[in-house]
């Protein structure tokens, strides 16, 4: 073996190798662990990774779009396929009214998510340790974004503000109140003595919607932050037991769940959003049905 060769397999070993502290752990730690402080504000190990991401995000798609030509390049073309994908998937579930308006919302919670959860995986995360300021102790420079509770809150937070603004512009307050609290019994083939007594009850079944909904940012975030955390305590203990060989099966599982969580992140606040916003799209088809009909006779 030559002298580079030798060099290159020390420096390699040196990089990935860990502190003999950090070593005797194969967990990963509950909450991110703060860098540095800008003010009284803790910048933590899973901002950086988070804002590392955003950036190759946005670089690796300008470069691959670059100028859009009628005749797309490969990049252009896996930029387009994604795109169309993705509208063609939630376009019949959010509805075609609010389609186009809610597909920035959704492409990017899926995208960004994806290569967050797959972050755990890149060379470095969670293999690189730093002396922390505070405690003294090892902690991981690079940590997945998703491995952290308050970086799946932020993500379930930024999806229900989107989903509480599409529903007040494309519904509207007063059919939001109507679909949750309204009657949904037909008056004309409901005979009255049922038909009012149901008001109290669809009431009440809205009181259950409202704490529904509430809880909707509360699984959104624990979903994410319990399957990329519990991925990232796996391959910490498989390469706690074995570095070479062992962990590389669970890196195929973790590339799996890591698509798996994001389509479902964005499956699910499309479904939220057609909840209320669809209706109008059916409403408005069974009237153009009855319009056909009528310029027929």
């Amino acid at each position: 073996m030559s002298r580079v060769t030798k060099l290159a397999f020390t420096l390699l070993s040196l990089a990935f190798a860990l502190p003999a502290s950090a070593a005797e752990s194969t967990s990963v730690a509950p909450a991110a662990e703060a860098l540095f402080h800008v003010g009284f504000f803790p910048i933590t190990n899973s901002m950086v990774t988070s804002w590392v991401v955003a950036v190759v995000l946005i670089v690796a798609i300008r470069l691959a779009i670059k100028r859009p030509k009628l005749i797309p390049s490969r990049g252009q073309a896996i930029v387009e396929n994604l795109v169309q994908g993705i509208l063609d998937l939630t376009s019949p579930i959010v509805g075609s009214k609010v389609a186009k308006p809610t597909f920035p919302l959704l492409i990017g919670l899926f995208t960004f998510i994806l290569i967050q959860n797959w972050s755990g995986l890149f060379p470095g995360v969670g293999t690189v340790y730093m002396t922390s300021h505070e405690t003294g102790e090892w902690m991981e420079f690079v940590r997945p974004g998703n491995a952290d509770m308050n970086g799946t809150l932020a993500l379930a937070a930024v999806a229900f503000i989107g989903w509480f603004y599409f529903i007040m512009r494309y519904a509207g307050p007063a059919f939001v109140l109507k679909d949750i609290f309204g009657n949904k019994a037909d008056k004309k083939e409901t005979p009255a003595v049922i038909y009012y007594p149901l008001f109290v009850i669809f009431f009440g079944a809205g009181l259950i919607e409202i704490v529904s909904i509430l809880f909707r940012p509360v699984s959104l975030s624990f979903r994410l932050f319990g399957n990329i955390f519990g991925g990232e305590n796996l391959m910490h203990a498989m390469s706690g037991i074995q570095k070479w060989g062992l962990p590389a099966p669970f890196y195929f599982l973790e590339l799996l769940i890591g698509f798996v969580q994001a389509f479902v992140f964005m499956l699910l606040v499309s479904v939220y959003i057609g909840l209320i916003c669809n209706h109008g799209d059916d409403h408005h088809e069974a009237h153009g049905h009855g319009a056909a009909k009528d310029a027929s006779h």
